[in-house]
């Protein structure tokens, strides 16, 4: 499964020299990676209120080329692995003339509100394989 979408870098995103900020990846990614959730029926809103929370517990990114002020960067998410209680996903953003700009990984736990770790429900697993 995976799911695309994409984002035009905003001026406020960018350095002095128009370049894109490194940590702005990891929110592209977040909202390719909410989105696809949303799609997937696993409104993160709604997890929650099963009393699930997706931990971040890993973030790798791996720059290739720059992002700079008012490109399109198209970001493609897929899932790469499901557990009982963890799951990770893999990140492609290519520029429009289809040149990698990154690639990344989030690696995700299910908690309670306690933080502990728990089995993340049958109907929810089932939505991700």
């Amino acid at each position: 499964m995976e799911y695309s979408t994409h984002i035009r870098v905003r001026y406020a995103e960018t350095d002095q020299m128009g370049v894109a900020h490194h940590s702005n990846y990891a929110v592209w990614m977040e909202l390719a990676r909410v989105e696809f959730m949303r799609e997937l029926q696993m409104d993160y809103r709604e997890v929650e209120k099963q009393g699930i929370y997706l931990m971040l517990t890993r973030l790798d990114v791996r720059f290739r080329r720059a992002a700079r002020f008012d490109d399109v960067v198209h970001i493609k998410v897929v899932v790469s692995e499901v557990k009982s209680r963890t799951m990770a996903f893999d990140y492609l953003l290519t520029s429009e003339a289809g040149e990698t700009v990154a690639t990344g990984t989030t690696e995700h736990i299910a908690t309670d509100k306690n933080y502990r770790p728990v089995r993340i429900p049958d109907n929810l697993l089932a939505s991700m394989q």
